[in-house]
């Protein structure tokens, strides 16, 4: 009797020590598993505004984190050391960001954050909790790292808010060892044996710089939301399937061998 195929290798590109965390709980979960980080996050070059901004925190105010990412380097700075503000509240794009704000000590009657049933996890899904609010006047922080989507901060604006950007952490290429620089190579010259994971359309740009020129018409990848999928069809990837948000919606249809649908959810 032939022995049935082995599944692909999922292969984990979000920002260490997220991305070993995911393969660490997809092995637990009886997945084949690596992690080969796009982006490598670290501290902001200036931390006085991430400060500045903790520091004139009033009830009324929200702070909004744009990822588990900007909440994690926002700690390291500091920005939790002291019990969080009564009358703040912290804005999050999904569950992951939630997960980091409660593991900082963030009351849950604090956070706000897309429904549980929420067709997406992203910035206009948060303010769909918001809109109704009176913003006139009312200060708005954003924690994000260089650059972004304004989408926020506009939308807060026209709303009457008061709307400060800060940059809460830095963004670049992920540095990989010789091992992981072979599981490219491996993922692009049998693309059927690998299955890309990207929780980042920048992750993507990144990706593309490290293959100049290759084909990518047979790779499959999952993603977490539609922005991701058009950067992932625009890259060239044969077959782009949008599933839902978290390890467990990955070993879900993946383990199960389920057909994945072929668009909208997720938290970048």
């Amino acid at each position: 009797m032939t022995p049935a195929p082995a599944a692909p290798m999922l292969l984990v590109t979000r920002p260490e020590p997220q991305a070993s965390d995911w393969v660490r709980r997809l092995q637990a979960l009886g997945l084949q598993a690596r992690a080969l980080p796009l982006l490598a996050v670290g501290p902001a070059p200036d931390l006085a505004p991430l400060r500045a901004a903790r520091a004139a925190l009033v009830p009324g105010a929200l702070v909004m984190f744009v990822s588990p990412n900007a909440v994690l380097q926002s700690a390291a700075a500091g920005f939790f050391d002291a019990a969080w503000p009564a009358g703040v509240r912290a804005g999050a794009t999904g569950p992951g960001t939630v997960q980091a704000l409660r593991g900082q000590g963030v009351p849950a009657e604090a956070i706000v954050a897309p429904g549980a049933d929420a067709t997406a996890f992203d910035s206009e899904h948060l303010w769909q909790q918001l809109r109704h609010e009176d913003w006139r006047g009312r200060p708005v922080w954003i924690v994000r790292g260089e650059g972004g989507r304004d989408w926020f901060a506009e939308t807060a604006r026209a709303a009457g808010a008061q709307v400060q950007l800060v940059q809460g952490y830095a963004r670049g290429a992920a540095c990989w060892t010789p091992e992981q620089r072979q599981w490219l190579s491996d993922a692009l010259a049998a693309p059927e044996a690998h299955c890309w994971l990207f929780s980042s359309s920048e992750g993507l740009e990144h990706l593309a710089a490290a293959a100049p020129g290759a084909e990518w018409s047979r790779a499959r990848c999952l993603v977490t939301h539609p922005r991701i999928a058009a950067a992932a069809q625009s890259l060239g990837l044969g077959t782009v399937d949008l599933i839902g948000v978290g390890v467990e919606a990955v070993a879900q249809v993946w383990g199960q061998g389920a057909s994945i649908q072929s668009a909208p959810n997720g938290e970048p």
